[in-house]
């Protein structure tokens, strides 16, 4: 094999390898900032108010029979 061919093939590689991870990098940035943004958004939240935006046909009456 030639020695320049090699060179270059294995340049290529370097620079595949090197935007690889310049994009795997942002993605992780990207990702960790959206998860501080919800972990901020559910510590401020009330949880009562979740829960009844969840399911808000519970809880708004009581049976009792005595």
């Amino acid at each position: 094999m030639d020695i320049a061919l090699m060179s270059m093939a294995l340049s290529q590689g370097q620079v595949q390898q090197q935007a690889s991870m310049a994009v795997m990098k942002k993605a992780m940035g990207s990702a960790e900032q959206q998860g501080d943004a919800l972990q901020k958004l559910m510590s401020s939240a009330d949880a009562a108010a979740i829960q009844h935006a969840a399911q808000p046909h519970l809880g708004g009456s009581i049976d009792i029979k005595l």
